[in-house]
């Protein structure tokens, strides 16, 4: 039986891919690269490029393909069947690499390339790759003694498995929380669409017998009945529900026995120093830093604390403010959690005569995209269209759509997935499914670029029908810049002119850099020149008024210290738990952020709040050490975008700026350091003065 796991040909076969076909796939391909890598270690002549390199590239690609399309289903498709094989997998895949990572003969054979005179002859690019193999050796483990060699290895195991396990039960706390509401008097201010959505979701699930509105902890549903429901009482069921998931406290109790991530938390963190202690690091913040731009954690720690004095005094005066006007408008005396982002938008309608409902009638999906496109082939001299050719989807609301340069090339292909649903993990993210590289082609006696595919995907609320009428997805203005950020991320994966795998696209990308492009697109969504030509009223078709816009304007900076020192206490939160916290001690992980947000925060959360179990980017993503890495990489961000604003009012959609922007930071993908690519385009170090004007903390 033909199976599509093993079909590299082309795009992926969505609509073929069984669960039977996984484990039989990774069967085959983990043969096929040991084979290679036992052929290339008993090579007797000097390791070189073509004949030691390049058939390791070419069949972990294979690999890596195939089991990022498992890894990918198992994000958007999740099921417990899937989620079986997935598990059953993932600690193959893991010791797959890890024996990489330790082998003496394949890292003997780097050292000898590293040293051998072909060395010198080498592309930019591929003298990267060899360097960054040697680093990765060394921080997997190459160097330590068979016995610790082993441990190290069943670490890795374990720890993946942890993270996999951290992200189940967070998706599972998530999935398994809903609230029928059956009286509408209870869902006063709640806007009409995110009823109809409600009212939608009771209708379609089977254990609902009676009319009724079903609201669940996905952001589409929980984040409006917090902005606007009325209903006190609800707001904070909902906020009690969403602040314990994965924890003991959670709401199901009986359902959610076994689903308490804190002990996952004790585990990551122990083996985590166990493994920097292996590799002779005092912390894992160290081994965390060692591929990364910041060079140490007090480095990390300095930026954040100064960043931090900057802004508390702003966040100071949004808390007041804040209480001030709950107190006096909305006789809330003592505002509580579940009341601060209610009180909010209350407080921004009476500042800035506008609500963030009011601004997302003028962002549909059908409109959105299309602006979103028109920039980015104004700044790049590329064509945007959605694929008219079938192409196989995981989901029918999937979109897919090709690149093409201004000879009508196809340069990049990339999947839309933007919508919510049951089995999706939550938030958004970019994720690569094909990387360009140069490939050889027998048959026509030649070599040819393999073209770059990624995913887009996104959590925001589906199309409803209204009065009988279907109307397009409406975004908050937050989730379009949530849209332009994961475009960005996907610009770089797709427009690298890089051809080594290793180091194309944001592979090889210093992780602290990583966010550059993707908070570098933030910013168009700030200027009217890009907001006009994006916008139009569900209803009227008219676009985003210029005295709306320029209230947006005013209100950009509304409570951007409560939102600057939110993401600091997170980042040093990361920082501590991986460079001074010992798991072995005394103080409990709720604990040490007790104490950070004394030393930083204005707002101190409820007790029962459990916000660890539900840090996903540090306990089931890569961000462990590196949540640092969102205010690190900002600074680079706005301060390269500030080089496009000196194009002056109404100019800064430049194309030449934009070709610059091209050329020196999404095309050299990790082919060279963050900071050469930053100095190439914007001519000097990056500055932080930019960044604190953004956020209207200049001085």
């Amino acid at each position: 039986m033909r199976n599509p796991l093993l079909d590299f040909s082309g795009l992926p076969h969505y609509e073929e891919i069984q669960n039977a076909h996984i484990t039989p796939a990774i069967d085959e391909l983990l043969r096929d690269c040991r084979t290679v890598l036992n052929n290339v270690k008993q090579q007797s002549v000097l390791a070189n490029w073509q004949d030691f390199v390049q058939p390791m590239v070419d069949v972990n690609e294979r690999l890596a393909r195939a089991w990022g399309q498992v890894s990918h289903l198992n994000a958007v498709m999740n099921s417990p069947e899937l989620r079986e094989i997935y598990t059953a997998n993932l600690p193959r895949i893991t010791q797959y690499y890890a024996e990489i990572s330790q082998d003496p003969v394949l890292f003997e054979k780097f050292k000898q390339l590293r040293a051998s005179a072909e060395f010198g002859e080498l592309s930019q690019a591929r003298k990267k790759v060899v360097e960054n193999q040697l680093r990765d050796f060394r921080l997997g483990g190459a160097e330590l003694p068979t016995e610790e060699k082993a441990r190290f290895m069943q670490i890795q195991e374990e720890l993946s498995a942890l993270h996999a396990k951290f992200s189940d039960n967070l998706l599972d706390a998530t999935n398994a929380f809903h609230l029928l509401i059956e009286n509408e008097e209870q869902l006063s201010g709640i806007p009409a669409d995110v009823l109809q959505a409600a009212r939608d979701a009771a209708e379609q699930d089977p254990a609902i017998t009676q009319p009724g509105w079903k609201f669940t902890l996905h952001a589409p549903s929980y984040l409006p009945v917090m902005q606007y429901a009325d209903n006190r009482a609800l707001r904070e069921q909902m906020y009690r529900a969403y602040a314990t998931r994965a924890s003991e406290l959670e709401n199901c109790l009986e359902q959610g026995e076994g689903r308490d991530n804190m002990p996952l938390i004790e585990q990551i963190l122990r083996l985590r120093r166990e493994e920097a202690r292996l590799l002779g690091y005092d912390s894992y913040a160290q081994v965390s830093l060692a591929p990364k731009m910041a060079e140490t954690p007090q480095q990390v720690l300095d930026f954040l604390n100064e960043l931090a004095t900057k802004a508390k005094p702003y966040a100071q005066k949004d808390l007041a403010e804040l209480t001030q006007f709950a107190a006096d408008k909305l006789k809330l005396n003592q505002p509580e959690a579940w009341d601060l982002a209610y009180a909010s938008e209350k407080l921004r309608i009476e500042r800035y005569a506008f609500s963030d409902q009011e601004v997302k009638q003028y962002f549909p999906e059908n409109k959105v995209l299309p602006g979103m496109f028109k920039l980015v082939e104004a700044l790049y001299g590329i064509r945007i269209r959605e694929a008219e050719r079938p192409v196989q989807r995981w989901h029918p609301d999937v979109k897919f759509f090709d690149i093409l340069d201004g000879k009508e090339a196809l340069i990049g292909q990339f999947y839309l997935d933007l919508y919510a649903r049951p089995g999706k993990r939550g938030g958004a993210w970019m994720d690569d499914a094909i990387t360009r590289r140069r490939i050889e082609v027998p048959e026509i006696g030649r070599s040819e670029i393999q073209t770059p595919v990624a995913y887009l995907t996104c959590n925001f609320s589906a199309p409803v029908t209204i009065n009988g009428q279907l109307r397009p997805a409406l975004f908050t203005h937050d989730e379009v810049i949530t849209l332009f950020h994961e475009f960005g991320h996907g610009l770089h994966h797709l427009l690298t002119q890089i051809d080594e795998l290793g180091v194309s696209g944001i592979n090889g990308v210093e992780w602290d850099a990583v966010e550059l492009p993707s908070q570098f697109m933030e910013n168009f969504c700030w200027e009217w020149e890009v907001v006009r030509d994006m916008s139009s009223h569900v209803e009227s078709g008219m676009s985003l008024p210029r005295a709306l816009f320029d209230k947006m304007l005013a209100a950009r900076n509304f409570q951007s210290g409560l939102q600057t020192l939110r993401q600091i206490e997170f980042a040093l939160f990361d920082m501590h738990l991986h460079t001074d916290f010992d798991p072995h001690g005394d103080q409990t992980v709720l604990q040490c952020l007790d104490a950070i947000r004394r030393q930083v925060a204005v707002i101190m959360p409820p007790a029962f709040n459990r916000f660890p179990n539900s840090f996903a980017h540090i306990f089931a993503g890569g961000y462990a050490a590196g949540y640092y890495s969102y205010k690190w990489a900002e600074v680079l961000s706005a301060d390269a975008y500030s080089m496009f604003e000196e194009n002056g009012a109404g100019q800064v959609v430049n194309a030449q700026t934009g070709a610059r922007f091209w050329n020196e930071i999404l095309a050299v993908g990790g082919s060279r350091s963050a900071l050469e690519s930053f100095i190439a385009f914007r001519g000097r170090e990056p500055k932080i003065d930019a960044l604190l004007r953004h956020h209207g903390m200049a001085a």
